[in-house]
């Protein structure tokens, strides 16, 4: 079932950080609930997710929800019954985003990125985002998936064009039993980036993850 409507200037909180994650079809999607979960172990930060739908292969939506966040999927962005005027879920979303992560991000939507592809709220949103939007873009894919040479040129245009942080791949055993670099960066890594960038101070209550 879709969503209520979102409205940036409803959700956005004074002092707070607004972390978008986005979702794509990788197995590294499984570890979404971790990056969720240990993200809001931090005082004032509020977290979204916007999921493609190969990503649901990997994860259920409840597991998010329990982890303290919304989910929120292509169905969400054109419901029945829209009328013009209405909020539009991937303008409202890039509205209260201060900071996007795309972790893990799937071969194919790196191609999204780079050709400017917009067929889905996760791509919709990210085309729309400002310059300013810091966005860290994850890569997660088969290690000869990762070392065609279309990747890399996918990759110049997303760190020199589109100026997006890409960060990683890692080298290890990947879910197809390959070995090689095309592993998601480590999730605590990633949660690290934002705590990093915006000084982030841990509640006393925090959860702590084996």
């Amino acid at each position: 079932m879709p969503n209520a409507p979102f409205v940036a200037e409803e959700e956005r909180e004074p002092g707070y950080t607004h972390v978008v994650l986005i979702l794509t079809g990788s197995v590294a999607s499984i570890k979404a609930p971790l990056i969720v979960s240990e993200l809001l172990n931090y005082e004032k930060v509020k977290v979204e997710v916007v999921a493609t739908k190969a990503a649901f292969t990997f994860f259920q939506p409840e597991e998010i929800r329990h982890a303290g966040s919304r989910i929120w999927r292509d169905e969400d962005e054109w419901v029945e019954g829209y009328k013009v005027g209405d909020p539009i879920l991937h303008i409202e979303l890039r509205r209260w985003a201060d900071i996007v992560l795309i972790a893990p991000c799937s071969a194919n939507t790196l191609s999204k990125i780079a050709h400017g592809h917009c067929d889905n709220l996760a791509t919709s949103l990210l085309r729309a985002l400002a310059p300013t939007t810091p966005t860290y873009v994850f890569p997660a894919m088969n290690t000869l998936m990762y070392e065609h040479p279309l990747t890399s040129e996918h990759i110049r245009i997303i760190e020199d064009v589109i100026e997006y942080n890409v960060v990683g791949p890692i080298g290890k055993q990947l879910a197809c039993g390959d070995v090689g670099l095309g592993a998601m960066t480590e999730w605590r890594d990633i949660v690290q980036i934002v705590v990093d960038r915006f000084d982030l101070q841990r509640r006393p209550d925090a959860i702590v993850h084996s």
